[in-house]
């Protein structure tokens, strides 16, 4: 099976949005199978009827339409974890999870991609609806090897004072994009998006991410960190729109990137899209390397060069993780090692 070959207009390197991706060799790729992925939790399932505006959403769904429903009604105690684990070979896995968090809820999610397979594809939709006066903290973790892909989608739908933080982390070295969207359509909405590019070697990750405000006094903040070593390669784009509906709105966007490695690149694009005066917004992008002067400091304090590489480094990509509300959370990411799911 090809994914080239599926009847869908599909995403082409040609356009704006997706400047910098080269699919091609992903959607001319033969897997031997395509298999529905199962989470291995007895979730209800029903069609996924939505029509998405993201080209990405639609080759999952070209596929299948079929959808699990995770619904949180209670407040969750302990940090619930999701595995998708990739062990078959030339395979091309699938799936679509709905999150519900009921009006007051207050909840903790972390899903893991992570594979021990060869030449395989994670092809993942995932819609986040969270209740009036809900909260969600959710933690992705990409740990997909070299020559396996992953294209991961997620699309919100917030109500009234409800909060979203997204924490991303991206440590594997396959091809792997991901799309954000949010379009905020109601009042006093809190939505983070942290993300980590931690990538080595051959490593090529993509992040597209939108936001709209449609509506009253509600928060954007976008912030990226990328940490870049071999011939890695990271594409950020996030798009934030306030319409002349968002008033009040406040909407950050931030991407900073250390350089490694001279083969690293990094293509950066922050862009706001403003048609009201009424609102707080920036944005802002910085590529370098480590501060020489920072090494030299903690050299002078007996600190050998090679520790004071890993303190400097450890530290800028520690931003990310210390924005993680819960504890178990925090504990999570700091103990996580892939093999522990194999």
């Amino acid at each position: 099976m090809q994914i080239a070959n599926l009847n869908i207009n599909l995403p082409q390197k040609k356009e704006e949005e997706f400047l910098k991706i080269d699919f091609a060799p992903l959607f001319n790729y033969e897997f031997k199978e395509q298999k529905e992925f199962d989470l291995a939790l007895n979730l209800k399932e029903q069609d996924d009827t939505k029509n998405y505006k993201s080209k990405l959403f639609s080759i999952r769904n070209n596929i299948s339409k079929k959808q699990k429903v995770l619904e949180i009604e209670e407040n969750t105690n302990e940090v619930l974890v999701l595995k998708n684990l990739l062990i078959e070979d030339e395979t091309l896995f699938s799936n679509n999870l709905l999150i519900k968090v009921k009006d007051g809820v207050k909840a903790t999610v972390v899903e893991v991609f992570a594979n021990s397979s060869k030449n395989s594809c994670f092809l993942a939709n995932r819609t986040v609806i969270l209740g009036e006066n809900s909260s969600l903290e959710y933690v992705k973790i990409q740990d997909i090897s070299f020559e396996n892909s992953l294209i991961f989608s997620l699309n919100v739908e917030q109500k009234d004072n409800s909060n979203l933080e997204i924490s991303n982390f991206e440590f594997g070295d396959g091809f792997i994009v991901n799309s954000f969207e949010n379009e905020i359509n109601n009042k006093n909405i809190n939505y983070e998006l942290n993300g980590l590019n931690k990538l080595r070697e051959k490593a090529n990750c993509s992040t597209l991410i939108k936001t709209i405000h449609n509506n009253e006094s509600s928060k954007s903040n976008i912030n990226y960190k990328n940490s870049l070593l071999g011939s890695s390669r990271a594409v950020v784009k996030i798009n934030s729109i306030v319409t002349e509906k968002g008033l009040y709105s406040k909407a950050f966007q931030n991407c900073n990137t250390i350089l490694l490695s001279d083969d690293a690149v990094i293509f950066a694009q922050p862009f706001l899209e403003i048609f009201i005066d009424e609102l707080e917004a920036s944005h802002g992008a910085t590529t370098g390397t480590l501060n020489k002067d920072e090494l030299y400091y903690l050299q002078t304090r007996g600190i050998s060069e090679e520790s004071a590489y890993l303190i400097l480094l450890e530290a800028f990509e520690n931003s990310i993780k210390d924005n993680l509300k819960d504890e178990k959370l925090k504990e999570f990411i700091e103990n996580y090692k892939k093999e522990s799911f194999f």
